[in-house]
């Protein structure tokens, strides 16, 4: 995913992908140990993401980029 701001929090990269349908589901998805950033789990929802991190969810991966 290609941002045009130094961050983006991992709640709204998954809405912004698809991922998930709402904030709602991506709170519960993140909460349950679901996504991992840069090979560890995240529980955090507002965590800040920036260019070169890489988001996993199941079998979806997300690289985040300077656009």
């Amino acid at each position: 995913m290609q941002i045009t701001t130094p961050y983006i929090k991992l709640d709204c990269l998954l809405k912004a992908e698809n991922a998930v349908s709402s904030g709602g589901e991506a709170k519960a998805m993140i909460a349950e140990g679901y996504i991992s950033v840069n090979g560890k789990v995240e529980l955090r929802r507002g965590r800040k993401l920036y260019p070169g991190d890489m988001v996993v969810y199941g079998r979806r991966k997300f690289m985040v980029e300077a656009a």
